[in-house]
Formats: structure tokens, sequence, C-alpha cells
């Protein structure tokens, strides 16, 4: 039996044998809480070196206070008893919380009333003793206030027991967790998952568990704060993955609380070197096909609305000039060649479901558009479309040799689709750095699905932003309405490769900002001497030598930016009306009546650069977001940050832009849409604010 049992179990034996009235100090009465001192004994008996006491703390409706470990904001009690007499140390013990959530963030304490038990322990045994604590108690409810408490109670000499503080106490500290090896549970693993942002725990318990709760701290020098679990029972036990919002120590100890019920236990698990994979959580159930009916069409309807979104920008050179190099051929043939444009687009988001798929198996974390967060994909798309704008520009043809175009014409009659097919392709990647309306819902459904919805969701995205090549493959007469050949389709062509080559200019800004001058830099050069190689190549050196040439070119776009990257180059976000992104920050500043605006952006998010040059640098907007009370942050997602990734999920977005606007009025956030307006966003202030920014205009 646990020490804390046996001070329990002793002190309910005492009171029932001697009944006297307790020892306690008047009620300090704050806002939230009513908090007083007590004690099991009214006196000192001959001899005693202990006393058994406690903090007693009745909380008002709806009002919370906070465990030892908060959670992701809080503060613990904190209470000084140096100032006790005849005291050697005062031990105060921490009963089970409970998990609640306020302002959209996850807490552990307490409600309606707490006995923290005190285990005093006496410098002269059997002499009169001063109890004396002085410090603050955190409650919360719409707003957080820190109540000072200031006690001090005398305890003579004597020996008389009080039933009811002395059941108190004994109940409370019947709460507190036993050691894990007194439990029948027993921790199997506790890991970091391979990228580092969830911590894993599995245990077991004879005949498993019915309603448990886990707590996890990680100790150091500045403590984790984790987010919601994912928590999954199994036949025997429980398997838990508990976002790392901000980590501990590298090393530092890790305690787990797990409850069940009125059973609490704590241990003190190793580190293991890998996470164990989540169990099914959805055993027994198939695919709901209707659900999944709804959501395809909703991608596809937000693959469709992509092709008129800001992201494709640097798309449209590309279909334009697909179009104009079709118009030549006869209609079965441009039939054709859009249909492999179109399969082109479907394989890539079949692709990109591969990945999502054996990312997520790997415990990875994934969103949509994370490509742009990596400098080696931004490196082979640099050189890849500065050859293509030198090609549009008339540099170079770039072709097949000759005796694959002889052998494809004589099997089709008509040169081949490899072209048709990387147009496609091509226009996909560059159309996924943002989210369309829709498309955030539906890639939502998909990420927190099976694979069938991932497969199912991805390729519907896929058809819908195919949809244009789609259409000319239904219709081909329409590229008749084109003018008729002639010079102006070389000066059309030269345009579309200068497009191109403003894109390559945007995506080396990127690359700035992701890896920083140095990576951009040695990637221009690698996209220049690509292009040169290209232009002069053939004319010195034979087609393997060239080929051999372009292939290590590629590859040290692949290798050198990685390694060449440097400290943030970002946006500066902490200027003019922005603060930093602190999820923390949020909470606390709700709970003092304020009311804050999030931006989630990205410097290769065109969306997000629309949202900000068309609505939130506008004056009106820049005013209303800088006046008192009003908060604005913004998160910078240019390079991979897993905090600002779990910020998303817990609305459920994968994918940028994002807006969100939180207030006493709408403490758990209101999510704007991906397109701003003036409009949605001061109705968003408004409502959050509790129509207080409506009155002040």
């Amino acid at each position: 039996m646990s020490l804390t049992r046996i001070i329990a179990w002793t002190v309910l034996l005492a009171g029932l044998a001697v009944p006297a009235a307790a020892a306690e100090t008047d009620a300090i009465e704050g806002d939230g809480a009513s908090i007083r001192l007590i004690t099991a004994e009214d006196g000192v008996a001959p001899g005693a070196t202990t006393l058994s006491a406690g903090l007693d703390v009745v909380l008002n409706e709806g009002w919370k206070t906070y465990w030892r470990s908060p959670g992701e904001v809080g503060l613990p009690p904190e209470i000084d008893w140096s100032a006790s007499e005849n005291v050697a140390t005062v031990e105060m013990l921490w009963p089970a919380p409970h998990r609640f959530r306020a302002f959209g963030i996850e807490n552990y304490g307490y409600d309606e009333r707490v006995v923290f038990p005190l285990r005093v322990t006496l410098e002269d045994p059997g002499a009169p003793a001063r109890l004396e604590g002085h410090g603050s108690l955190l409650v919360c409810s719409e707003v957080c206030i820190p109540q000072d408490v200031s006690l001090a109670l005398a305890i003579e000499g004597g020996t008389g027991i009080d039933d009811a503080s002395a059941a108190l106490i004994a109940d409370h500290a019947a709460r507190v967790p036993t050691e894990g090896e007194a439990s029948p549970w027993r921790i199997g693993a506790a890991a970091l998952s391979a990228d580092g942002t969830d911590f894993v725990i599995t245990a077991t318990g004879p005949g498993g568990f019915a309603a448990p709760e886990v707590f996890p701290e990680w100790d150091g020098a500045y403590p984790a704060s984790f987010g919601a679990p994912d928590l999954r029972l199994t036949e025997n036990g429980l398997w838990a993955a508990f976002p790392v919002l901000s980590p501990g120590d590298p090393g530092a100890p890790i305690r787990v609380t797990l409850t069940d019920g009125t059973a609490a236990a704590e241990f003190a698990p190793s580190w293991d070197a890998a996470a164990p994979p989540g169990p099914d959580s959805a055993v027994g159930t198939g695919t709901d096909w209707a659900e999944l009916a709804v959501f395809a069409g909703i991608a596809l309807l937000g693959g469709l609305l992509m092709n008129v979104m800001p992201c494709v920008l640097p798309v449209l050179s590309i279909k334009l000039g697909h179009a104009m190099k079709a118009r030549g051929h006869g209609p079965a043939r441009v039939r054709r060649g859009f249909l492999v444009s179109a399969a082109g687009v479907i394989s890539f988001f079949v692709a990109l479901a591969a990945v999502t798929l054996t990312a997520r198996g790997a415990g990875l974390s994934m969103g949509w558009g994370l490509q742009f967060q990596s400098p080696a994909f931004l490196a082979v798309l640099i050189v890849c479309l500065a050859a293509l704008a030198a090609n549009l520009a008339g540099l170079f043809e770039i072709g097949l040799p000759s005796a694959w175009q002889t052998r494809l014409a004589r099997a089709d009659g008509a040169p081949g689709y490899g072209g048709d097919f990387a147009t496609g392709a091509l226009a996909a990647v560059l159309a996924t750095p943002c989210t369309a309306p829709f498309l955030g819902t539906a890639v939502a459904f998909a990420l927190a699905g099976s694979a069938v919805d991932v497969i199912v969701v991805f390729i519907a995205l896929g058809i819908g932003l195919a949809s244009p090549y789609l259409a000319l493959a239904a219709a081909p007469g329409l590229l008749t309405r084109l003018p008729r050949p002639g010079r102006w389709m070389l000066l059309v062509k030269v345009a579309l490769g200068a497009a191109l080559a403003l894109t390559v200019i945007w995506l080396l800004a990127v690359l700035s900002a992701v890896a920083g001058p140095a990576a951009a830099a040695v990637v221009a050069a690698l996209a220049a001497l690509f292009v040169v190689v290209l232009w002069r190549g053939s004319r010195i050196l034979p087609p393997s030598a060239i080929a051999l040439g372009l292939a290590a070119i590629l590859g040290a776009g692949i290798v050198l930016p990685p390694r060449l990257v440097t400290a943030a180059q970002g946006p500066e976000v902490a200027s003019g009306i922005w603060s930093e992104f602190d999820r923390g920050q949020i909470a606390r500043r709700v709970s003092e009546g304020d009311v804050v605006f999030v931006d989630v952006t990205a410097d290769w998010c065109l969306t997000c650069q629309a949202n900000k040059r068309l609505v939130l640098d506008r004056a009106e907007m820049v005013e209303a977001l800088s006046a008192e009370g009003i908060l604005a942050m913004r998160a910078d997602w240019t390079r991979p940050d897993p905090a600002i990734s779990q910020y998303l999920e817990t609305f459920g977005r994968y994918g940028i832009p994002f807006n969100a606007v939180y207030g006493p009025g709408a403490p758990e956030g209101i999510a704007l849409p991906e397109l701003l307006t003036r409009d949605a966003v001061l109705s968003a202030l408004d409502a959050a604010s509790g129509g207080r920014t409506q009155a002040s205009n």
C-alpha cells in the first residue's frame, strides 16, 4: 500500500475514534474560488512527528484551477511555507487531474472542489506549530485571475480529530496517483515519433481500460506542452499519441500519470528508440461510401476552382502554349493530346496520394503544398522551368532524339505524347502551393480518413484541375476560334517564355526564404548552366555527354540546397501591426478580453499574397487590426514548423492560407474562408469581440 493511502486510512480511523472540531482558517473569498487551510488534527499529539493538512479550494461555477503540469497554458499553485514555525518540510500532494479545454487549448486541472493534501513534518515532535503559507493560485473561466493566498493556522498541543476535515483530506489523498510499480498497470513504450512531433505511449492492464486518461510530463528547465491526444483502446491496453507543442530538454526524464475512473498511477518510463505504430481505430467499420461520394464531389469542385485561383498564374502560360501547339494538328490528335495532358494532371495527384500514405505510415505529418518547403524540390523545379522558359523564348528546341521520333511516328502516325503528359503534370505541380474554396475541406477529410479516402479525394482533385484539358478534348473545335497562324504566335510564345521567367524569379525568392540567399544563388547559377548546356552544348558535345551534364546539374540541385540552409530568411513577421505567432498567447489575451487575429501564411502561397495585397494590407484593415484590444499574429509557414502544422490540425486544416479570429465572443476561434474579403474579416472581428468593435465604430 502506498504512503498516501496509509496516511488517508490513518486519518480516517483517527477521526472516527476522537471526534472534535477541525482546525481551519477563515476562507479567502475571490471572484473564482474560496480558499482555506485545514488540518485533520485539532492539536499536535504528544510525540507526533507529522500533521495531515490540506489546502481546500472551492471553485465557483465555471471556474477551474491547474495541476502541477497545467497543459498548454496556465500556472500551478505556488505556495511558500517558509514562514511556518516548528515545521521542517511541507510537501504538497497532487490529486489526479481532469482534462479540460479552454480557448481551444488543452489544460489539466480541477473544477468544483479540490483539496491539495499537505504532508507536514515537524522540527520538534509533539510541540505546537504554526503553518503559514503565502503565494498565488491561478483560477480561470472566461478570464484568468491569479488569486493571492496568505493563510496561517496555529496548532496547539492536543489530540482532537475532526471527522469532516479528516474525511475530506483522506478522500483527496486517495486520489493522489500511486507509484507505478504498486499498480496493476504497466507502461509498454514511451517514445517520440520519427519526426519528433508526437509523444507516443502504450500501456496495458488486466482486463484493459474503461475510460482512461493519460497526462504526460516532460521534465527539464523548459517543460514540454502537449496537445489533445489521439487515444485508442486495444484488447488489453491503450495507445496514445500527443502532439508535442513545445519540447522539453533533450534526454530529460518523462513522467506519465495514468487514470481510469477513480484509479490513478504515476510512472517514470525510460525513453524508447522508436514509437510503436497506432492500432487501427476503426476496426470492423467499412468505408462510408455515401460520405465519400459527397467529399469527392467537394474535391472535384475544389480542383475546378483551382483553375481560377492566383496559384494558376504560373500555369497559365503552360496551358496557353499547349493550346497553341495543338492548334495545327487534326481533331483526333488534339483530342488525344489533351486527354494525355489530363492524365498527366491526374497521375501527379495519384503520386501525391501515394507519397501521403507512405509518409503517414512512417508517422510523418502531411499537409497541402508542403513540397514547396523543400529546397531540393524548389531547385529542380527552378532548373526545369528555366529551361522551359528559354525554350519558349526560342533559344533552342527541346525534342526527343530523331530515332525515337521516327519510331513514334510509325507507331501512331503522329508525334509522341510525352510532352503532353509532362505539360499536365507540371501544371499540377505548380498549381498546388495554395488552397482554393472547398479544397481545404476535401483535403482535411482525406488526410483524416482511410487510404481509400485519400486516393478517391486526390483523384477527384486531379479531375477537377484537369477539367480545361478534358473540355478541350471533348470539343477540340474550340481551338479553331484562335486567329490563323502568323507572326503573332512567335510574339505570344516569347511572352509566355517571359511569364515563365517571372515564375522562376518568384521561385528563387521562395527558395531564398526557405533555404537562404546562398542556396538561391547556387540554384540560379545551376539553372543558367543548365540552359547554356541545352543552348550551346550540341555544338561542342556529343548527346551522351550533354545528357550526363544535365543529369549532374539536376543532381547538384537536389544535393546542394539542403546543405546550404541558413537561418530563417522569411519575412519579418514581428513588424508593423503584426506580432509573431504564439499559440499560448492566444488564450492569455482572450482571457483578458482581447481579440486575436491569426494569419498563417508563406512566401510560396500565392493566395496568401493575394489576401495580403487585396485585404489585409489595405489601410482600413490595418486600422481595424491595430485598434486597442486587438492583437494581430502572423505565423510564417515558409519553412517547416511543427507548431504551425499542429495548430492547423486543430481546425482540421492541412494547407494555407488560413485565418482565424478569437475573442470573448469566440474563445474557440472563428475560421475564415481561404479567400478573404473585407466584410468577412470585419464581421469575424465583431463576433469575436462580442459586438465591441461594432459598438466602437
